[in-house]
């Protein structure tokens, strides 16, 4: 039921687990009238009332699923069974039918133990665990089975009429020859039925996923322990020294592991601990192996040593002790083995997702590189889900990246190479990875660092432990990621700054080859003209000062010619306005030369030292030439300032923007990036089609120059 219970809905549930509460509680005033009696025990009660109170928390919490209706009938019905039979050696056989009802309560006694039974093997089988058959198409199963249940019911409570001078057994069943009629073999239809039902289970299980999965285990473990019950009852009646009597162990045995198929049914349909089937499945193979090698020990060296030995069946206490050294030695490494072969039943080939845990743990506790971590991140993964493939994903940017996967990529080169793209990721939220069955983030005080996916095989999903599994590992490579990622971050701003100061190196190369070709083929030459006219000049003195004073004329023209040979080669270098004036000056004049109106605007800039400066006015002056070259802006916006020991300076354009994702970095931001990151320095570049772009950057400033 979707929605909440009504009050009524709820009286229904409370006075199906008070109705049963009382015929529990009616057990102790017959034991208290027949303490010498002979029926029902104290077991088979519990065993009926926890069914039907299983039932009653059912229709409480799910009031129109039919699981819990069949339950608090099965619990109900056994219960008045149970009266019936006792208030029938009361009323017949102790008080010699002096109490009234006793032939109605012989025959109630004597046939309403089939119907519990034979719901449990039709419809419990044919609805769990929602109420719903598995498809319309089993409709037919339906019909059928509710035929066979009301013809066998039917037939049950006929032949169970008493005869006139009726007789009972201890149980307070009417014998067989104080029946009316026998009818019996209409019993077994409800079994034939059942068998079908099992079918249609097996079917459900073979195409349910997940959590109905789950559930269905649930049930068929409850099962296997009632089965197991069963066995035990029946290998003792058919031994050879039974005398066709079932003995009060295996009889208790028998009641105790009937409780198991109610509980299993209630935890199943409430979902309470589903997903620690596989856990309690393990554990009870473990355990019970381990009881039933004890048993083996004790039994083998008490009795077997002690009939070799003549002891004559009777207590020995050396072989007592010699049996209980044998156990404590022997008890922990037998446990191990045992664990390990119940974790393989389970679990298959691959570990237990509580090992995998541990195995995580272990494995990646001393290594954070990633060409370690990942590739072991992403083994346990696949094989704690039993997954075909694995990998683990490495936030980068704006970008998700396959880092690890296993198995290994089929090229054969023995690397944990990943098959998939990159994904784009945008803010904190994880993508949708395609291929994947099963994504989960990895974050780190809310930072996704990167994600884990699973691929399971055609035909499979995952179970909610593994889901489960996932989850409890991503939570715990969190820090793993976060260290991961840090190194990886450290590592490539190394490669990035020795690549810059690469960078810078083969400039500073360049530049100065290129100073050394101006100095030769400019101001050198200029001077080796000026030197030779002034030894014309001298020869000339003498012999013809006209000559002389014509050449010194043509000396001051190429002397000026030169200067400004040396002064342009000087502005390359570092611009006079800049050395004079500082910053905003040399902007200023660099903004009135542009072919877009530029405005500046700075805000309490002073100045600073000569490699500051020139590394801002550089960068402004390269912003500004590609807004003239690419942008197509109608004007450009340059703003300077200081802001806590901090020199910032941003160039904004309104023209047609770009991706910068897309876009190639050309050699001019290569530029500006490697002279501001030789000043520790940042970087940033904002720009959107159609919106313009933006540069930023920031230079902290050592000490103040004053102008």
């Amino acid at each position: 039921m979707s929605g909440g219970l009504n009050s009524h809905q709820k009286s229904i549930a409370w006075a199906t687990a008070g109705i049963a509460i009382l015929l529990t509680l009616s057990y102790l005033v017959r034991v208290y009238l027949n303490p010498n009696g002979h029926g029902q025990d104290v077991l088979y009660e519990l065993v009926n009332v926890t069914t039907a109170l299983a039932g009653a928390l059912v229709i409480a919490r799910q009031f129109r699923n039919p699981m819990g209706w069949i339950l608090a009938f099965i619990g109900l019905a056994g219960l008045v069974t149970s009266l019936a039979q006792d208030y029938s050696v009361l009323a017949n056989t102790v008080h010699q039918h002096s109490w009234p009802g006793g032939a109605f309560a012989a025959w109630l006694g004597s046939w309403l133990f089939l119907p519990p039974i034979a719901v449990l093997l039709t419809f419990g089988l044919l609805l769990f665990p929602d109420g719903r058959l598995p498809t319309p198409r089993w409709r037919w199963l339906a019909w059928l089975s509710g035929a066979t249940l009301l013809l066998a019911c039917a037939g049950a409570a006929i032949g169970s009429i008493p005869r006139p001078n009726f007789a009972i057994d201890d149980s307070g069943v009417l014998t067989d020859s104080s029946r009316l009629a026998d009818l019996q073999a209409l019993a077994l239809l409800p079994f034939l039925a059942g068998a079908v039902c099992l079918i249609s289970l097996i079917v459900r299980f073979r195409r349910s996923r997940g959590q109905e999965r789950e559930q269905l285990k649930w049930f068929m473990f409850g099962g296997l322990i009632y089965a197991v019950g069963i066995a035990i009852s029946v290998a003792t009646v058919i031994g050879p020294s039974s005398n066709n009597r079932t003995p009060a162990w295996a009889g208790t045995i028998q009641e105790i592991t009937t409780a198991a198929v109610p509980i299993a049914i209630a935890i199943a349909v409430l979902k309470y601990r589903l997903y620690d089937i596989e856990l309690v499945i393990s554990r009870t193979l473990l355990y019970g192996s381990l009881a039933a090698f004890i048993t083996a020990v004790y039994v083998g060296i008490v009795v077997g040593v002690g009939t070799l030995v003549g002891s004559g069946g009777k207590p020995n206490l050396v072989l007592s002790i010699v049996a209980t050294a044998i156990v404590a030695v022997a008890f922990q490494p037998v446990r191990e083995r045992l664990q390990k072969i119940a974790n393989r039943l389970v679990y298959g080939k691959r570990a237990s997702p509580y090992e995998v845990l541990a195995q995580f743990s272990e494995r990646v506790a001393d290594t954070y590189a990633a060409d370690e971590a990942l590739p072991q991140m992403a083994k346990v993964l696949a094989e704690g889900t039993g997954a075909e493939r694995a990998e683990v994903w490495l936030r980068a940017g704006t970008e998700l990246r396959p880092t690890a996967a296993w198995p290994v990529s089929p090229s054969g080169n023995g690397a944990h190479q990943p098959a998939a793209e990159p994904v784009g990721v945008v803010g904190q939220k994880l993508p949708d990875i395609a291929g994947a069955d099963r994504a989960v983030a990895v974050q780190h005080q809310g930072e996704l660092l990167g994600a884990l996916t699973v691929t399971k095989r055609a035909g499979e999903s995952l179970t909610p432990i593994e889901e489960k599994l996932l989850d409890d590992l991503a939570h715990q490579a969190g820090l793993v990621l976060k260290n991961v990622g840090l190194t990886a971050e450290l590592l490539h701003r190394l490669d990035e700054l020795r690549a810059s100061r690469q960078r810078l190196v083969a400039a500073q190369d360049e530049e100065r080859r290129r100073l050394e070709r101006n100095l030769h083929d400019g101001a050198q030459q200029n001077l080796v003209a000026l030197k030779v006219k002034l030894g014309l000049a001298e020869t000339f003195a003498e012999r013809d000062p006209a000559r002389a004073k014509e050449l010194v004329t043509q000396l001051k023209a190429d002397a000026d010619e030169a200067l400004e040979t040396l002064r342009d080669l000087a502005r390359g270098i570092y611009p006079p306005l800049l050395a004079d004036k500082g910053l905003t000056a040399a902007l200023e004049s660099q903004a009135r030369k542009a072919t877009v109106p530029v405005e500046v605007s700075a805000d309490g800039v002073g100045r600073y030292p000569q490699d500051v400066e020139a590394a801002v006015y550089f960068c402004c002056l390269e912003a500004l030439q590609n807004v003239q070259k690419y942008a197509g802006a109608s004007r450009v916006s340059l703003r300077l300032g200081e802001v806590a020991g901090t020199l910032e300076f941003e160039v904004q354009d309104d023209g047609k923007g770009f991706d910068p994702a897309l876009a190639r970095k050309g050699s001019g931001l290569t530029n500006m990036s490697d002279r501001l990151d030789a000043l520790g320095g940042t970087f940033e570049l904002a720009s959107e089609p159609g919106a313009g772009a933006t540069l930023r950057g920031s230079i902290p400033v050592r000490q103040t120059v004053p102008a």
